[in-house]
């Protein structure tokens, strides 16, 4: 997202601007180092072959965004949700391989840089060893508690996509996602804190 004031509208035009003015973007990220957000960013940079600068906050950087004092961020839907929608920032895109139900009208990053997906994600996980039989039953209450209309709305309408993968499904996605996260977190030269 953007301030609304920033000349770039959408990603072709931020991509655009950002090759024009390399470094001359102040790029807001929360805390230092490998948050999402940060890491999302990264994962951008190595694949359209932009620069900007990252602007480190220890704590909440939306007022500054607001302001102009930093021009962008890549920060997760709830967070973001309301200012996009008052207009108070712009959003350019989602960073999910999907379209989001509760912004449905902005695109994917990917629409525009193919193969870009950067998602945050919440799991339920259980200690090594527990049962198959207490697994199935968490999977079953989780599952029926997210089908909830009422449930899955409250979640979509703070941003938040539900999906639900079964155990091995789940062991794989996480494994994909160290895998991931790690070229970017080489390739970008992020050091452990």
């Amino acid at each position: 997202m953007t301030n609304p004031s920033f000349p770039a509208k959408t990603v072709p035009e931020f991509i655009a601007y950002a090759k024009a003015s390399p470094g001359k973007i102040n790029m807001a990220s929360a805390g230092a180092g490998a948050s999402t957000p940060f890491l999302a960013g990264e994962l951008f940079k190595a694949m359209t072959g932009v620069e900007w600068v990252w602007v480190q906050y220890r704590g909440n950087f939306i007022p500054d965004l607001i302001s102009g004092q930093v021009q962008a961020a890549f920060t997760t839907i709830p967070s973001s949700l309301e200012y996009i929608r008052t207009g108070k920032l712009r959003g350019l895109a989602v960073t999910s391989a999907t379209h989001s139900e509760v912004l449905p009208d902005l695109p994917t990053v990917d629409e525009f840089v193919p193969g870009y997906e950067a998602s945050s994600w919440y799991g339920v996980g259980a200690p090594k060893g527990i049962s198959t039989e207490i697994i199935e039953k968490l999977k079953r209450e989780i599952d029926a508690i997210v089908a909830d209309p009422n449930m899955r709305a409250r979640l979509v309408d703070l941003g938040v996509q539900p999906m639900s993968l079964t155990s091995a499904e789940f062991g794989k996605f996480i494994a994909d996602q160290i895998d991931k996260w790690a070229k970017v977190i080489k390739s970008a030269g992020i050091k452990p804190e």
